[in-house]
């Protein structure tokens, strides 16, 4: 062992030697021997003659040259490794950047399919489109339903004979009625693609889209059979009955009543009263009887002016921004039914900035004045019912508004109540039982008729009209507070359809002075009503006789006891 260990430390010495050896020799190659190669050089230097001087100075410039050049290279190596390392440093952050930036593409193209399919799926076609990737934008075309689930996946036989005989398939051997379902299916595949290329053109070329498209879906609509034949009391019946059997919707005949004789007396109706007893039901409900669902406007706190409910005309897009709202309005002028639209929670906002405009127009005692500006030229290409860019709000439509009295909301004000048929909704009705009853379909034109013959059949007594003048009057002499001209009407349209769905004169009188005369009171002085209360009773009972005003009694009442 020892004389392997003698041999492994003489072995490896020898080898550190010659490579300290090595190191030294070419440090002294390079740096330290060049002070010998001086005084050589100056050794000689002195004896040579002239050529063997610049001899000497060549061959030693040389020698020179030698490691100056190896430390050039050394170091242009050196830097070109360098900057090597620093760009492919560069170019990782340089892919690292274009992967992100495809990423956000791809991203992009995502959301611009998103977009495009919920755009063509709000025209209304008869199929809708499902969003697909950012592959269906390859060729920046809209997916289509073909496209996007297939010619063949899931259709009818009949679309499946219109496709083999589309496709060329002329050997394919059909029966006679193999031929009529193919001959039909492709009739029917003909008209819906027309029916998407005209919803496409109208999105792409014109301002009023939507109502453009509303003008497609009526340009070959049948109108159903009518009923002429209905009373306003069946009428009311027919609805409790349809509400309850179709819709577990309970209502009372009193307030029904209500309902319909408010739309004989106004075009706005305000439906107030706590939360839950049916108030948004109600037209929803109602409109459903007829046919025609209610459009639902929910009113948000920001509502401050006519573009919230009416749109605006976009000057940079060239395109009118048209709202749910406008939509139904125009919709309504192209039935014959009545149309409601149900503005929720409508004093959320102040009721007179956002609605003041319509208020102003159902105060025309013209329909031909009932004209909304949309826009102030005509296009070749705006719908067919509008007008030098005007819109006629139909005499077929009616606004209801739902209104709760808490702290989130605004108090609705006398200009908005003096225009309305106020109609409280405080207690839901108990559940009954009845047999189904269907919708029914009865035009606009012909309710306004119902309307105008029970006005002729139930003319109000003349008694107790003189009683309440002395009721107007009594009021102006000790609250300087008179029913006014507009209640006055609304009176003589309200008694006559309430006494013809089944009420009573003086109950119909009862309502309209409790709820649109000494609804006033809230507005007063506190220690003046509540003194002069009692004695407004009183005479109340005196001229009218003992209950015979209750709603208007029990209205004071609460008032009295509140301050």
């Amino acid at each position: 062992m020892s004389e392997f260990l003698g041999f492994a430390w003489e072995l490896l010495a020898k080898v550190v030697y010659n490579v300290v050896a090595a190191v030294s020799s070419i440090l002294n190659l390079l740096v330290f021997g060049w002070v010998e190669y001086f005084n050589i050089f100056m050794t000689y230097f002195t004896t040579f003659d002239i050529v063997g001087k610049i001899g000497a100075i060549i061959l030693f410039a040389m020698l020179i040259a030698v490691p100056v050049l190896i430390v050039a290279i050394l170091v242009h190596r050196y830097r070109i490794n360098r900057r090597l390392h620093r760009d492919d440093t560069s170019n990782k952050a340089l892919y690292r950047e274009i992967g992100r930036l495809n990423k956000q593409v791809l991203d992009l193209m995502d959301e611009k399919n998103k977009l495009l399919a919920l755009k063509v799926n709000a025209m209304g076609g008869t199929k809708q489109i499902p969003y697909v990737g950012a592959s269906a934008l390859a060729d920046d075309h809209l997916p289509t339903v073909g496209n996007v689930v297939g010619a063949a996946a899931g259709a009818p036989a009949g679309e499946g004979a219109t496709a083999a005989v589309v496709s060329g398939n002329a050997s394919l051997a059909l029966d006679g009625e193999g031929v009529k379902d193919a001959a039909a299916a492709m009739a029917k595949a003909t008209v819906e693609a027309k029916t998407l290329a005209e919803e496409k053109e109208i999105a792409q070329a014109n301002r009023f889209p939507k109502l453009s498209l509303v003008d497609l879906k009526y340009r070959d609509w049948e109108s159903p059979a009518y009923d002429d034949a209905i009373s306003l009391e069946d009428f009311v019946d027919s609805f409790r009955a349809f509400a309850c059997s179709q819709m577990k919707l309970y209502y009372t005949p009193e307030v029904i009543r209500r309902f319909v004789a408010g739309m004989a007396a106004s075009k706005l109706l305000i439906l107030e009263g706590i939360s839950g007893t049916g108030k948004t039901s109600l037209p929803y409900s109602f409109s459903r009887y007829l046919d025609n669902p209610a459009t639902i406007v929910s009113v948000q706190p920001s509502f401050r002016d006519r573009t919230e409910v009416l749109g605006y005309f976009n000057e940079f897009s060239k395109r009118f921004n048209e709202t749910e709202f406008l939509r139904a309005v125009y919709e309504a002028g192209l039935r014959q039914d009545p149309s409601m639209i149900v503005l929720d929670e409508m004093n959320l906002a102040r009721v007179e900035y956002y609605f003041a405009e319509i208020l102003s127009v159902l105060e025309m005692p013209s329909h031909d004045e009932w004209v909304l500006d949309l826009v102030p030229t005509q296009w070749a290409a705006d719908p067919r019912g509008l007008h030098d860019g005007k819109l006629t709000i139909p005499d077929s439509l009616w606004f209801i508004g739902t209104a709760n009295n808490d702290d989130s909301t605004f108090t609705i004000t006398d200009k908005v109540y003096d225009r309305a048929i106020p109609i409280e909704l405080n207690e839901r009705a108990d559940a009954f039982e009845c047999e189904p009853h269907e919708r029914v379909h009865v035009t606009a034109d012909h309710l306004q008729y119902l309307f105008q013959k029970a006005k002729v059949e139930y003319v109000i007594d003349e008694e107790l009209l003189q009683k309440m003048h002395k009721l107007d009057q009594y009021l102006q002499t000790r609250f300087k507070l008179a029913f006014g001209n507009r209640i006055i009407k609304q009176m003589y349209d309200f008694i006559p359809v309430y006494v013809a769905c089944g009420g009573t004169e003086l109950g119909g009188m009862d309502y309209i002075i409790a709820r649109k005369v000494l609804k006033k009171f809230e507005s007063m002085n506190v220690s003046f009503v509540r003194d002069e209360m009692k004695g407004l009773i009183e005479y109340i009972e005196k001229t009218f006789g003992e209950g015979g005003l209750p709603d208007s009694v029990m209205y004071l009442q609460r008032i009295q006891n509140f301050y």
